[in-house]
């Protein structure tokens, strides 16, 4: 057994007709010697993990939590570069890239706000990240190449989002995620991801939603999942559950449990979704026949249905409540509002239930939003009139939902499954 830096392999090659390049023997004790050993050591580690097939969450846990005053998002802690940097990021299966605030330009403030009490939030800054990478114009993953100066330039990115005039821009940078496996033998894993450094945000990024960055899990190639696969650190799945009490947890290569019912997407190859198709609707007492699509995105806090399905949903509510409905509110977002009685009991407000395609059930966990007034209570029924497409966001979601992908099979079509345990609903996206 020789060392692979040792004299003798030096000799080797040379007898053998087999010549290196003189960089694959470097000096011993010298830095590069350390470095290329670290990197061997790594490059085992990480063919050991993607060998095992275990499940990934991030460093800091799998715990997900829904913040009220951040619109109602669920968001989890992550660990960037070297040394690692925490960031506090709202998950988004309805979005692809995952971004930062960086370099900023135009941020959200991180002191002086009502949530910057309650969180550290950070900026990154790629110099002072040792593993930090920038990502040139003639990666693969850049999508912008057209507006680059050159090829080696640094690659731009602009993302903008379906709430009004929000958006980011700035460019692309490759540095380590940390995560670990989620087996009682815990390894921790630094896999090198493609993410976006935010100079400039807009809109909701400046104070309500998402102020230290959004972690995109969609189906293109730049999304976190897709790269954990297509480097073989885990399976090409991840899976989202959401508890009652504004809790969660989140996975990567979570393939699910071999009971779950399934519904097909609705695929559009040029930009895929997590789009689904609902049947039917239960409103209380009154069953809706549907043939409604729509967009399953933990990024959008309420449910927003375009018509005929919103008159079809708000009629059927309305017809239900014996409360007083309020005149419009140019403040409040919902159309069908009520006062609330003083003696109002919760089991007046209709259940709701959604059946998707392949029969899969998928429980509201809560219909209606309740908002404080100077005077009295006011709750609405937690819908919104959309005027372009139909989503079903994370607030409505049953709490105890499980949210998830897999892409690993060119054969059938992807799709989400829903199957209800002793007190679990769970949606396994699969293919």
């Amino acid at each position: 057994m020789h060392h692979r830096f040792s004299e003798s392999m030096k000799q080797w090659s040379k007898i053998s007709g087999k010549h290196f390049p003189a960089g694959d023997f470097p000096a011993r004790g010298s830095i590069e010697y350390y470095a290329r050993l670290a990197n061997h050591d790594r490059a085992r580690h990480d063919r050991r993990i993607s060998e095992s097939n275990a499940p990934l969450t991030f460093s800091d846990g799998n715990s997900t939590f829904r913040i009220s005053s951040l619109g109602f998002l669920h968001y989890t802690t992550v660990t960037l570069g070297t040394p690692g940097l925490k960031f506090l990021v709202a998950l988004d299966t309805g979005s692809d890239l995952f971004w930062v605030p960086c370099d900023c330009s135009k941020c959200a403030p991180t002191e002086g706000t009502p949530y910057s009490s309650d969180f550290d939030l950070s900026i990154y800054n790629p110099k002072e990240s040792s593993t930090s990478k920038k990502v040139a114009c003639n990666n693969s993953l850049c999508a912008h190449h057209n507006e680059c100066l050159g090829s080696f330039s640094h690659c731009p990115y602009t993302v903008s989002y379906i709430s009004s005039e929000t958006s980011t821009s700035g460019v692309l940078v490759e540095d380590v995620l940390h995560l670990k496996t989620e087996e009682s033998d815990q390894e921790f894993v630094e896999a090198y991801i493609t993410f976006g450094c935010g100079q400039v945000q807009t809109g909701s990024f400046l104070d309500v939603a998402a102020p230290n960055g959004l972690f995109g899990l969609g189906f293109e190639k730049i999304s976190v999942p897709s790269i954990l696969s297509s480097e073989g650190y885990t399976a090409d799945s991840f899976s989202m559950c959401f508890g009652h009490d504004g809790t969660g947890r989140i996975n990567f290569g979570d393939k699910g449990s071999a009971d779950q019912e399934e519904t097909p997407f609705n695929m559009n190859l040029q930009h895929p979704t997590y789009n689904v198709t609902v049947t039917q609707a239960r409103m209380g007492t009154a069953l809706i026949d549907l043939d409604l699509t729509a967009l399953f995105d933990s990024g959008t806090s309420f449910t927003y249905l375009v018509d005929p399905d919103y008159t079809r949903f708000s009629e059927s509510f309305h017809s239900q409540i014996q409360d007083r409905r309020r005149p419009p509110d140019p403040r409040i977002p919902f159309e069908y509002c009520y006062d609330m009685s003083r003696d109002a009991n919760t089991s007046l407000i209709p259940t709701v239930s959604l059946t998707m395609k392949g029969e899969g059930q998928l429980a509201v966990y809560d219909p209606i939003i309740v908002i404080p007034t100077q005077r009295e209570l006011v709750y609405c029924m937690a819908i919104i009139k959309s005027t372009e497409l139909s989503i079903i966001g994370r607030y409505d979601v049953d709490p105890n939902t499980i949210l998830a992908k897999s892409r690993n099979s060119t054969t059938t079509p992807p799709a989400v499954a829903a199957g209800r345990a002793d007190i679990e609903t769970s949606f396994q996206y699969t293919s």
